[in-house]
This record gives C-alpha cells, structure tokens and sequence, in this order.
C-alpha cells in the first residue's frame, strides 16, 4: 500500500496524458487567468486557492445552460454559509435535455437476460415532455417531492427529468427495500405523486411487489396519484388495487408530446433527497442543490473520468445509491448511459461484461466487492471479451483492496486507468477519486477532487501525512447538501459535519496520505455500517430485530472483513431462550422484509449484555473497537464498561 519503491500497476503514455480533458482545461486555465500550470498537483491547488474562478471555469467547461449573473462565491470563509453562483438561475434537467440529434443513443438498458433495450435521444425527450405534462397536471409544482421506489429502468430517469424540468425534487430507493425501509425514507419527505414498478427481476426470479405497495401507499397520504412502471408486465393490476392508482401508460396517455419547459431556479434549488442514515432514528434526508450536483459531476465525468461527449458510460448500481444520480448527470457531458438492473452474475458471471463487449463501454463503474467476487470466482474477462473501447474503471463502495488493483490490470485490462473512488450520499459524489494523468498505484486512491480541499487531520485538529486520520474538507465546495428536510435550524446538518472542527467538513473516514500524494481509505471512522458499500443505519435494523419476541435488544457493528465491512448482530435474550437456528431464520427474514436484503447480518451472535453510555445509549463504537482489538477510549462514559468483555476474542468472528 504505497511502500517505498513501489512501482506503478499503471501510466499513462505521454499521448494519452496530452489527449486527457485535464490537459485541456490546464491549456485554457492558462491562457484565461496568466498562470503557469504544469500537471494535475499544479492545477489542484490553483483549484482551492481560486474557488470562484475555478468553478467558473467548471461552468465554462460544462457549457451550463442558465444565466450565470453576479459572483461565483460569497462567504467563502463560511462553512455552512458559503453561497455559490447565488445570484445564477438554471434548471438541472434542462442541461441533460440539452439539443443533441434525436435519433441518437441516449439510454441502452439491460434487464438480466429479461429485456434489453435502446431509447434514442428522441424518444427520451417525448416520454419526458408527456410525464412533464402529466406531472404539472396532478398538481406538481416547484418544491413538491416525486418519490419512486423503481429499479434502473430508462423511465426512472425520464421520471427525474420531468420532476426536476418543473423544479420538483426527486427522491428514489430500489424496489428490494422493505415496506418500513421504504416509509422511514419517502414518509418523512411527503411525496405529491408516488412512482413505483410491479416487480423486478432478479438473479433469474420474478419478484413481485404489488403487495409490499398495498401496505405502502396508504401511510402515503400526501400522494394525490401513484403511478405504476411495468417491468414484470402486470402494472395495471397492481395499480387498479392503490388508492390513485394508474399504470404509466395510463398516467400518460391523455398527453401529446410537447415542447419541453423548463423552470429556471436559484443555482441551489433543491433538485434531490438521498438517505444517509445516522445510528438513531429513521434515516436522515439529505437535500441536494441542482447547480452544485451539475458541477460536482460535470467536473468528475469530464476531467477525473476523461469522458468526451458521445462516449458510453456505465454504472452498476440501484436507484438507492447515489452513484445512480452520479450517472445520470452524464447526460449534460452528452453521455450515452448504459443502465443495468439485477444480479450481476446472472444468467452468467461475466453478464456485465458481455455487456461492456456489446455496447463498447469507455466507462465501467462498479463496486470493491464485485471486482473482489470476480477474482474469488475466477472469472477473468479479459480473456473472453473485447474490451478495446474501456479507458476507465472506476470502484467504490469500500475500499478497494491491494490483491483487486492487482486482479484488475492481469485479468481485465492492462491498459486501463484504474481509479478507486470515494466521498458518498452526503455531497452526492467524490472527495478522492481518479487522476487520468497520473500513475495508479496498487491499494491507492490517486488525487483529491479537484475544488475539494482535501486533508487528513489527527484528533487534534493538525494535519497529518503517512498516518491515520480524520478525512476533511477545509474549504467549502458547492455540492455541500442545500439542507437536511425537516430540520429549520439546521442543527442536525452542523453536527452531523461541523461538529468535530468548527468550519471543517469532517466525512466521518478514517485516511492516510501515501508519499506518492495519494490517499487510503481505512473505513468509517462513525458507527454507520457500511457493508458492499451501502450505508446503513443500526437503527434500520435494530428496529426489525426488536419485533422478534425474543429478543430483549440488539446492537449492530460493521466488522472489517475479507476486504470489505460485514454486519454483525449481537442480541441479548429473554431469559431461558437460546439462539439456534430457527431462531437465526426468523432474525433474519424479519429484517430482510422490514427493512432490505442489505440489512440482513452475515453473523448474529447471543450476548448477556450490552455496553451503554451513563444516559442509556448503546454504544456502536466502543463494541466495534474491541471486535477489531483496538483501545476503546472513553470506557468512564460506560455505565457498565465490564459489559466490552463479552465481545473480546470471539472464536464465532474469525471465520
């Protein structure tokens, strides 16, 4: 991981470095403002010394529709508080509709081996403009929330963009979520219309919804209509059994194709809410700007991927992840984006890149634990597929371990520009991520973000290299979230970023710098679980674990493990019952139903207690730290700190 003398797994050819997007916009930097940079550390730092003429320049680069009128940045001094482009106005979908030729590729969709499609750019646009009309005819207006519980489908992005054409919000979970997952998220957030899907497929199974929907929809009182996608070939059953129910094609009919309008709004006007979950309580929602999200993605897609317009783009992930919403902005850089939704192994282990051979991805995103299963699994794609069209792959969701860089170049792609990746729901894309001019070093992110004043400090408020840390951000950037819903004062945003270092974004990542300038994510440094890459909050579990009669409380931790992070349940019983395996079953179904598959623990384990603080909290933490061998600190804000013995040395966790 960075030792001395190690060679690069990668460089870049000093052609590819000049045809790169990032030499391109040194070349203009250059000639606008008089400088004199040479490479990517040069114009990184001219990025924070300069905030508003860089994210002018970013603007410049985007070609952003909008009116761009007055400063690029008020109260940079300020974090929260820093204003960018606040007296600009734009409209998020109308930069991704931009004019392009109709009958060009803007979607190509794989369902498993169920369905494969291609929407032209033309086809996109007129299910667009009859949404659009639909939606403003069931009353949505600016600042009114569309909530859709879908799978990666062409029409969930035809949805967003009609939402956001009119200045409504989005909000989207997969349609695996489980009826309480779902109403933790869109019950908080009161959507005016509710998009859902009849089912999906997944790993070559039929799994239908309409039933999680007939418990749904009705804790959704604010729904004036819901409206049914088919995937499975059935939506107009399940919509005739919803309060307001009505398939797409139904919603839609009534309405011609249009010319699109597009309501231009103040440069942060919300056009998302994602879902970060704490460790009390129901998930936060997390409420992100139209004009910082297009930015922040402009520049990651441009220059960190090096995508040029007309290139195929694609990312596997849910419409629970924000990586999702990362994709779809590819459509402002003229992307052509390739959707996939189900398992990735099925009907094959190398399905995805089958796919990538078909549709000649330049972009393949993905996880740590996919490329992990690959090299577990044997599977070698290199081998068996043309992949002559791939410049980039790109992991995140955990760190991406040492052996899998290495996995990468012998048996995908040699030639490859390799970046691991990492930031999350909080600013709806990256702090550290990839560097196309730069060598990949195994086990190493290559570079913070542009714009991302990026830092690794110790508990002391210091910076630090070489040694573990806090990840933060010292400077304000604008796809900081516009707020967190209900939350007026905005007491919970500051604790949950500012708390630690007064005016410093603290991510909540444990870090290190390398002596090459790049960084290693150690995990989280909060109690959120973080298994596959998907946050999750313990109280989404303990919430379904709680409900088993036996079960007195539970207490949940992320175990680092083979390359990843596993959720372990302890639980403490009533008296005289054991934990066997009916038991485990019923543990298990209950908190894969209520809340998502992705909840369910690899490992539950019985315990006789569990470790609170002196004011009644269970402490996530502390237990984590014995499990993994570390120093706990703070054992005299236990009430019963000799309760931490019972997780110590646990023959179940080493297997």
């Amino acid at each position: 991981m960075g030792e001395t003398g190690q060679e690069p797994l990668w460089r870049p050819s000093p052609e590819r470095v000049a045809r790169t997007g990032i030499a391109s916009f040194i070349a203009t930097v250059n000639a606008r403002h008089g400088t004199a940079l040479s490479d990517y550390r040069s114009l990184h730092r001219w990025s924070i010394e300069q905030p508003g003429t860089f994210w002018e320049e970013i603007w410049q680069l985007g070609d952003v529709i909008g009116d761009r009128r007055g400063p690029a940045l008020v109260d940079a001094d300020r974090m929260p508080g820093a204003r960018f482009f606040p007296e600009a106005t734009l409209n998020y979908a109308e930069n991704l509709l931009r004019p392009r030729d109709p009958a060009s590729v803007a979607l190509i969709f794989r369902g498993e081996d169920k369905v494969e499609r291609h929407v032209s750019f033309g086809e996109l646009t007129e299910l667009v403009s009859r949404l659009q009309q639909a939606l403003r005819a069931a009353g949505v207006g600016v600042g009114d929330r569309v909530a859709a519980t879908l799978p990666n489908l062409p029409e969930t992005i035809a949805i967003m963009l009609a939402t956001t054409s009119l200045g409504a919000v989005f909000s989207s979970c997969s349609p695996d979520f489980g009826e309480r997952g779902i109403l933790d998220r869109f019950g908080q957030i009161e959507p005016k219309v509710y998009v859902a899907c009849d089912g999906y497929w997944y790993n070559g199974k039929r799994v239908s919804i309409g039933d999680k929907l007939r418990s749904v929809v009705p804790h959704l009182p604010t729904a004036v209509r819901t409206v049914i996608v088919p995937y499975l070939g059935n939506a107009e059953e399940v919509a005739a059994g919803l309060p307001n129910g009505a398939s797409l094609d139904a919603f839609i009919t009534p309405f011609a194709p249009a010319p699109l309008t597009f309501e231009r709004l103040p440069f942060n006007h919300p056009a998302f809410i994602l879902f970060s979950s704490g460790t009390t309580g129901v998930p936060k929602c997390i409420v992100h700007g139209a004009g910082g999200t297009l930015l922040q993605h402009i520049k990651e897609h441009r220059l960190h991927c090096d995508l040029a317009p007309g290139d195929r783009a694609f990312y596997f992930t849910t419409c629970g992840w924000m990586m999702w919403n990362w994709l779809v902005t590819g459509l402002a850089s003229e992307l052509t984006l390739c959707l996939f939704d189900g398992s990735p192994f099925a009907p094959t282990p190398g399905v995805l890149f089958d796919y990538a051979e078909k549709e000649r991805f330049a972009l393949f995103g993905t996880s740590a634990k996919y490329i992990d299963s690959l090299r577990k699994e044997g599977v070698r794609p290199g081998e068996m597929h043309d992949l002559s069209a791939l410049k980039a792959l790109t992991s995140t969701g955990s760190p991406l371990a040492p052996e899998s860089f290495s996995f990468v170049y012998e048996a995908i792609k040699a030639d490859l520009h390799l970046a691991s990746i990492s930031g999350g729901t909080d600013i709806i894309s990256c702090f550290v991520l990839g560097d196309p001019t730069s060598p990949v070093y195994k086990g190493e992110i290559q570079a913070p973000g542009l714009g991302m004043a990026v830092e690794v400090w110790s508990d002391e408020g210091k910076p630090v290299t070489g040694e573990r840390g806090e990840l933060v951000c010292t400077r304000p950037f604008p796809c900081m979230p516009v707020m967190f819903w209900n939350d007026p004062e905005g007491a919970k945003y500051r604790a949950a970023y500012f708390e630690r270092f007064p005016n410093v974004w603290c991510h909540g990542d444990f870090a290190e710098w390398t002596e090459h300038g790049g960084i290693i994510i150690h995990g989280r440094s909060d109690a959120t679980l973080n298994p596959q890459g998907v946050r999750i909050g313990t109280a989404e579990i303990y919430a379904q674990a709680e409900q088993i009669p036996e079960i007195v409380e539970a207490i949940a931790i992320g175990q680092d493990w083979d390359n990843d992070v596993r959720v372990v349940l302890f639980v403490r019983l009533k008296e005289g019952v054991g934990l066997d395996a009916d038991l485990e079953k019923r543990i298990r179904t209950q908190i894969r139903t209520g809340a998502s598959p992705r909840h369910v623990p690899a490992k539950i384990i019985a315990v006789t207690d569990i470790p609170r603080t002196r004011s009644g909290k269970i402490t996530e933490l502390a237990v984590r730290d014995v499990v993994h061998g570390r120093p706990v600190k703070n054992t005299e804000a236990l009430a019963n700190p000799e309760a931490l013995e019972l997780y110590r040395d646990l023959p179940e966790l080493g297997s």
